[in-house]
C-alpha cells in the first residue's frame, strides 16, 4: 500500500516537473499549428478548459489528502470501500400521476421490471397543502403527480406493496411531515415498526423559495417543521433518511454545476445549524443526511462535480461542525438525469442524452439513480418510455464493466484538476453566503434567486446565438410530425378525488377530527414537535388541507419578495 503513494509523490518532484514543463512548452509550439473548431472551450459552468492536462496542473496535489481511498475520508473516490462491486446503486424511478390506484399500478409495473426502490411524485395540491375541492386545486389534481389528500389515498397507493421489503423516497417538502406521518400509519397497518421503515423524505424547504415555489409558510416556521422531522426520525426511525437536500431543482431552474454544489451545501449548512440549535448532537443526525443532485450532458464536469462535492462536504462537516464520526462526513446522494436537457424535437434522441447522464452519475459514485423517460418533454412518461429508462440503468450496471473497479477515472489529470476547480469555486460561493448570515438570509435578500436567474438567462442566450448546440433544436434540425403515444391524465380524476374527500369527511369521526385539530394548533403555537400529533391526525383521516389550514393560522403564509 505504501509503494503506489511513493511513486505518485516521486513523479511530482521539482526536477521532474522542470523537465516536464520544458517538454510541454515544446509540444505546445507544435500543437499551436493546428486549427481548432471553436475560439474557446469551456465547461457548461463556464470553466475554461485547456488543450491538455498534465502533472503540471496538479503541482500541490497530495494523494492521501485530496483523494485517499474509497470508503475513507475525504471520500473523493466514493463513500463505500468496494462501491458497486458489493452493491449496485438503487434504481429508483420517480413516478406518480392521477389517482393512488393508477400510481400503484405503475409502481407494481416498475418493480416487475426490476426497479429496486420507489420514488413518489405528488401533485401540486398535495405539495402546497390544499385538498382537491379547493378552488386553487382546479385543473391540477393528479396532473404532475399523484393526489394524496388523505390517509385513505396513501392506503391505496401502497396496496399490496410490503413496506418491509422496499425503500420509498417521497419528493415532498412543505407538507413533508404530513406525508411522513401517513407513511408511518401505513407501516403500522402492515405491521412494520418505525425502526424498520426504510426510505427518504425530501424535506428540503429552502430550495422551494428559490427554485420551485411550492412553499406554504415563511422560512422560520418552515425550518422548525424541517427540524421536527429530523428530531422525530432520529429518536424513532433509525433507517429513515429525514432530509434529502436538493440541488436538482435549482439546477432545473437554471443554475450551473458549480452553483448547484454551492447552493445545496449552503442550504445543508443551515439545516445542520438548526438541528444543532434544537439540541441534537451533530454525530447523532449527520450520518443520515442525504442529497439529491441533477446531472447534465457535460460528461467530465458532472463526474468531477460529484467527486468535488464529496470532498467538500467532508471538509464542511469536519471544519465547521467538528463532526467526529466518519459517517457524518460521508456524502450520500441520489441523482436524477435532468428533464430540462430533454427536447420535444426528435425526442427519441433523449434516450442517448439520458444514457450519457446516467453513466456520468455512476462514474461519479451515486448511491441512487433515476433515469428520465425520453418522452418527458411531451407528457408524463408512458410505460414504454419508462421501461427504456430503467433498462438504461440496467445496461450500465450489467453490460458496460464500469462497476468493476472503484472510481475508474481517479488519477486523470483533467478530472482531478476539474474536481479541484469545482470545489474551489463552490467554496467561494458558500463563504459569500455565510458572510450574508447563511442561506435563509441570502434567500430573503434574493441573492440566490438572482444568481440562478442570471445563469439561466446566460445559458438560454447561448442556445439562441448558437454558441451552445442543442441537437435537434438549433442544429441538425429535421422536419418531423409528432406521432408518439401520449400519456394523458383522465379529467375525471379531479371529480373522483373531490367526491372521495367529501365522502370521507361525511363518514369519519368528525368530533375526533375537531379535537385533534385544536390540539394541533396548541402544539404548533407551543413549539413542541409536530410529528406525533400529525400522526394522530392522519390516522383520524384529517385531510392535508385541514392540517395545513390550522398551521396557516399559526404560521401565516409566505409571500415571495419582488427581486427582479
Amino acid at each position: 500500500m505504501i509503494l503506489p503513494v511513493l511513486v505518485f509523490v516521486m513523479s511530482f518532484d521539482k526536477k521532474y516537473m522542470g523537465i516536464l514543463k520544458k517538454e510541454k512548452e515544446e509540444w505546445e509550439i507544435e500543437a499551436s499549428r493546428f486549427s481548432e473548431k471553436k475560439h474557446k472551450f469551456v465547461t457548461s459552468s463556464g470553466i475554461p478548459v485547456k488543450l491538455l492536462y498534465t502533472p503540471l496542473d496538479l503541482e500541490n496535489f497530495n494523494y492521501l489528502r485530496d483523494l485517499g481511498f474509497p470508503g475513507n475520508p475525504p471520500y473523493t473516490r466514493g463513500v463505500y470501500h468496494n462501491m458497486y462491486r458489493g452493491r449496485l446503486w438503487t434504481m429508483r424511478q420517480y413516478a406518480g400521476y392521477g389517482t393512488a390506484e393508477e400510481t400503484n399500478r405503475r409502481f407494481r409495473y416498475l418493480l416487475e421490471l426490476g426497479q429496486t426502490g420507489l420514488s413518489v411524485a405528488f401533485d401540486l395540491p398535495t405539495q402546497v397543502g390544499i385538498d382537491p375541492d379547493h378552488p386553487l386545486a382546479k385543473g391540477e389534481v393528479g396532473r404532475v403527480g399523484v393526489s394524496v389528500p388523505t390517509l385513505r389515498d396513501m392506503e391505496q397507493l401502497f396496496d399490496g406493496i410490503p413496506l418491509s421489503k422496499v425503500s420509498t423516497s417521497m419528493t415532498i417538502n412543505a407538507t413533508a411531515h404530513i406525508l411522513q406521518a401517513m407513511y408511518i400509519a401505513i407501516g403500522e397497518m402492515q405491521g412494520v415498526s418505525l425502526k424498520d421503515l426504510s426510505g427518504t423524505v425530501q424535506n428540503d424547504i429552502l430550495k422551494e423559495y428559490v427554485a420551485r415555489g411550492q412553499y406554504i409558510f415563511p422560512p422560520e416556521p418552515s425550518m422548525r417543521l424541517v427540524v421536527d422531522i429530523i428530531e422525530y426520525s432520529c429518536r424513532n426511525m433509525p433507517r429513515w433518511n429525514f432530509i434529502s437536500v436538493s440541488g436538482y431543482h435549482m439546477r432545473e431552474a437554471g443554475c450551473n454545476a458549480v452553483q448547484e454544489v454551492a447552493f445545496t451545501f449552503a442550504n445543508a449548512i443551515e439545516y445542520v445549524r438548526a438541528a444543532i440549535n434544537r439540541g441534537l448532537d451533530v454525530d447523532e443526525f449527520a450520518p443520515r443526511i442525504s442529497f439529491f443532485f441533477g446531472v447534465h450532458n457535460d460528461f467530465f464536469e458532472e463526474i468531477a462535480k460529484f467527486r468535488a462535492a464529496r470532498r467538500l462536504w467532508a471538509r464542511i462537516m469536519r471544519e465547521k461542525f467538528d463532526a467526529k464520526n466518519p459517517r457524518s462526513l460521508r456524502l450520500r446522494f441520489h441523482v436524477q438525469t435532468c428533464g430540462s436537457t430533454l427536447t420535444a424535437q426528435q425526442s427519441e434522441i433523449n434516450i442517448v442524452r439520458v444514457a450519457i447522464q446516467a453513466l456520468a452519475a455512476v462514474l461519479g459514485g451515486a448511491q441512487s439513480l433515476h433515469t428520465n423517460s425520453y418522452d418527458e418533454a411531451l407528457c408524463l412518461p408512458t410505460e414504454k418510455a419508462v421501461r427504456i429508462a430503467l433498462r438504461t440503468q440496467q445496461i450500465i450496471a450489467e453490460e458496460t464493466g464500469v462497476i468493476n473497479t472503484v472510481d475508474p477515472l481517479g488519477g486523470s489529470y483533467y478530472v482531478e484538476w476539474l474536481t479541484n476547480e469545482i470545489e474551489d469555486r463552490a467554496l467561494r460561493y458558500i463563504e459569500k453566503i455565510e458572510k450574508m448570515g447563511g442561506a435563509v438570509a441570502a434567500i430573503k435578500s434574493g441573492y440566490i434567486q438572482k444568481e440562478i436567474a442570471e445563469s439561466a438567462y446566460k445559458s438560454q442566450k447561448e442556445v439562441e446565438t448558437g454558441e451552445k448546440c442543442i441537437v435537434g433544436v438549433n442544429k441538425y434540425i429535421t422536419e418531423e410530425k409528432l406521432s408518439y403515444e401520449i400519456l394523458k391524465v383522465d379529467p375525471e380524476v379531479e371529480r373522483k378525488q373531490i367526491e372521495r374527500v367529501k365522502k370521507l369527511k361525511a363518514t369519519r369521526d368528525n368530533s375526533k377530527v375537531k379535537e385533534t385539530l385544536q390540539k394541533m394548533k396548541e402544539i404548533a403555537e407551543s413549539g413542541e414537535n409536530i410529528l406525533p400529533i400529525t400522526i394522530e391526525a392522519v390516522k383520524s383521516y384529517v385531510t392535508i388541507g385541514e392540517i395545513c389550514n390550522v398551521l396557516r393560522e399559526v404560521f401565516s403564509e409566505y409571500k415571495a419578495p419582488m427581486i427582479f
